[in-house]
């Protein structure tokens, strides 16, 4: 049975980067029916934050991501590895090593100075004298010194690294805290991971966890290794380039939708398809078909998917998403006919709020260049002679083809062109030139409402 994970540190908030990874593991998981299990690597006890982990589990319900089981806590964990540092003394696979800071610091310096790749020289390796006093040791693996370390890699292929590569690294510091690399390799083995997908950062680890796995008689999983994100110039991804906290793409308005088939595309494709439901991509993803080569971040490509989304959201379910922007229009009586209006236009559900807002709520100031180009010449008495004419016709006015009955038949009446009702009419409205068809507008808002804006436009106009 496949059985993958996620392993965030609650040192930092989730960004999209690490949601990306996650979203890779849980579909790898999810289409071979295995197990999605979520690890929290906490062993950092003075950087961790609470806050950054309760925003870690909040963007796993945000976006769906179901786990399996119970989360495993790393600092709830620190006797079993002790036990395993233990077996390792006890089997002569590890060592104390009694090397002072200083003498680190010189051994260091003096590689560096012959210009050699700095790395601990093993001078305890097989030491059995008299440890030198006041040293609290740190505990050394035995890596070892000849052949090489050859893994092969779901995304880059074989993997081949020369054992001079890797030293005799620490498994516990000299205050017993365990290291990363002992820490995961353990982990993975006991939670049964048969897969670990992360990003290509953790490359050069995986040789060091596979020194522990061997140490310890452990199964190797399969490691895939997915390449970076960049952002649109091929360089990082920064946090102004959106690699900030994934909840803050629910405050902006992105649908958890959208970000998972926008992040499903960065580094794995099938074909030339764009669009995939959870259910698509839970069917046809497979990580050996994740891409080598980076990917890149496009901001355009996001809006455009979340608007994909937003168009073809229930209207019932997108009224439910807009209360968190502040717009309560679930019981509204013509919630279907402003949803219809208004969620063309929005790329976002702040976008779509915004629009929404502009059109249940009267302005309360017009935009000064829309109002200097629309309030000008004969825009009083037009405005004046059409609220006029929808007086006349209130009890026939129902639907937005109705009222733009009513506008077609007021332009030949004047004898003006469209744009002279138009643009005022429009100001009016909604206090400024952008927005939904006035048509829409009249019919969601109705004739006295209507009317009421028009009238204050035109208040606004002759008192100049």
């Amino acid at each position: 049975m496949t059985v993958t994970r996620f392993a965030p540190s609650p040192t930092g908030y989730l960004h999209i980067g690490g949601l990306r990874t996650a979203l890779f593991s849980w579909l790898a998981a999810r289409h071979q029916q295995g197990k999605f299990l979520l690890r929290i690597e906490d062993t950092d006890i003075s950087r961790n934050s609470q806050e950054a982990l309760k925003a870690i589990i909040q963007a796993f319900d945000w976006v769906g991501l179901d786990y399996d089981g119970e989360v495993v806590y790393q600092s709830k964990r620190f006797d079993l590895y002790k036990q395993y540092i233990d077996q390792l003394l006890k089997e002569g696979k590890a060592y104390k090593c009694y090397m002072s800071r200083e003498e680190l610091d010189a051994l260091r310096e003096g590689q560096m100075a012959r210009k050699e790749r700095p790395r601990y020289d093993g001078r305890y390796r097989d030491f059995d004298g008299v440890p030198p006093e006041g040293i609290n040791p740190v505990i050394r693996i035995k890596a070892p010194q000849e052949g090489d370390i050859i893994f092969e890699d779901g995304v880059k292929g074989e993997i081949c690294i020369s054992a001079n590569e890797v030293d005799d690294f620490i498994i516990a510091r000299s205050d017993g805290a365990p290291t990363y690399n002992f820490v995961v390799a353990i982990d993975d083995a006991l939670m049964g991971l048969t897969e670990v997908i992360r990003g290509d950062d953790h490359l050069y680890n995986t040789p060091k966890q596979i020194v522990v796995y061997e140490a310890l008689g452990f199964k190797l999983p399969k490691f895939y290794h997915v390449a970076m994100i960049n952002n649109e110039q091929g360089k990082k991804l920064s946090k102004r380039d959106g690699a900030t906290d994934v909840m803050e793409y629910q405050k902006l308005g992105f649908l958890p939708e959208a970000l998972l088939n926008f992040l499903v595309r960065l580094g794995w494709s099938y074909g030339d398809q764009e669009i995939f439901s959870v259910e698509e991509m839970i069917a046809l993803f497979d990580p050996k078909d994740i891409n080598k080569s980076a990917s890149s971040y496009n901001l355009d490509k996001l809006l455009w998917l979340n608007a994909h989304y937003i168009k073809n959201m229930p209207n019932e379910a997108l009224a439910a998403k807009l209360t968190a922007h502040g717009v309560w229009i679930e019981d509204h009586d013509k919630r279907e006919m402003l949803l219809d209006a208004t969620k063309e236009r929005g790329k976002t559900l702040v976008e779509l709020a915004t629009q929404i807002k502009l059109i249940v709520s009267a302005p309360e100031e017009y935009d000064v260049k829309a109002a200097k180009k629309a309030f000008k010449g004969e825009a009083a008495e037009n405005l004046r002679s059409f609220a006029n004419m929808l007086k006349e016709w209130k009890g026939e006015l129902h639907f937005p083809a109705e009222y733009h009955a009513v506008l077609e038949k007021f332009v030949e009446r004047q004898g003006i062109g469209f744009g002279k009702i138009a643009q005022p009419l429009r100001v009016s409205l909604l206090g400024s030139m952008k927005g939904s068809g006035m048509d829409e507008i009249m019919a969601i808002i109705g004739v006295d409402e209507t009317v009421d804006r028009i009238e204050k436009a035109v208040s606004f106009i002759e008192k100049g």
